[in-house]
């Protein structure tokens, strides 16, 4: 039964693992639509950092920004949704994704929400904020967090894992503050454009089981190829 256990853990460790490149792959192509140069766009600089900490085969790489730089002959057709709505026991969620087959999407969202609450446009994304997001670690003992934050030009900042910090800026500044943030002393991890709730809730206010169920939705969520992001009303 251990063996079966361990063998089980590997396969869906690399099951995520292709997941997760996937999704990097369709995020790196629709950035090199304007330019297979990082250097002069901001947006492949940023995935790449991310593919970057996840050590995405640097092949894999290649052939995405070709293929989306159109390099290779071959047409890039994604488009970005979004998808509003409630999981269950009314904790908000909003949806992101990336689809060459919007019905398809469509009705897969429809399926998902069977369990929670599908929303219109706007129905939930008033409760959160567009921000850009900065993953950062420091590279030394004295690095200042709050300091960092003011000199670098970011709005807020959060404690994340394993000694990490979220750096918390205004969309347009996200780019800005991600290549300020090494001088005052912190390596960036990854950047991205995401959806911060202004009223998230407390996760022990639901208990452990309607936690449990909301954890299951989420799960459900994750295993569909179209989904690249998924923000969820939670505080932690």
């Amino acid at each position: 039964m251990g063996a079966q256990w361990k063998a089980k853990g590997k396969a869906q460790a690399a099951d995520a693992r292709g997941k997760l490149f996937g999704r990097l792959a369709k995020d790196l192509m629709m950035a090199a639509r304007n330019g297979a140069d990082p250097a002069a766009n901001a947006r492949l600089r940023m995935v790449l950092e991310q593919a970057r900490k996840v050590s995405m085969p640097k092949d894999t790489v290649d052939r995405a920004i070709k293929k989306g730089a159109g390099l290779t002959g071959e047409a890039v057709n994604f488009d970005r949704v979004m998808y509003e709505g409630f999981g269950p026991h009314r904790v908000p969620v909003m949806i992101e994704c990336l689809t060459d087959n919007v019905n398809r999407t469509a009705s897969d969202m429809r399926v998902i929400f069977r369990k929670g609450q599908q929303g219109t446009s706007g129905s939930v994304s008033w409760d959160f904020d567009h921000v850009g997001m900065i993953e950062a670690e420091p590279t030394s003992n004295d690095a200042d967090p709050d300091m960092a934050a003011i000199e670098a030009g970011a709005q807020d900042l959060e404690p994340g894992d394993e000694g990490t910090t979220l750096f918390i800026t205004d969309p347009a500044d996200l780019d800005l503050v991600s290549r300020a943030l090494p001088a005052q002393g912190f390596n960036v991890l990854s950047a991205k454009l995401g959806y911060k709730p202004k009223n998230p809730m407390d996760p022990a206010s639901l208990g452990a089981e309607a936690m449990a169920e909301v954890e299951e939705f989420l799960a459900t969520v994750d295993e569909c190829d179209d989904v690249q992001n998924v923000f969820v009303g939670l505080a932690g």
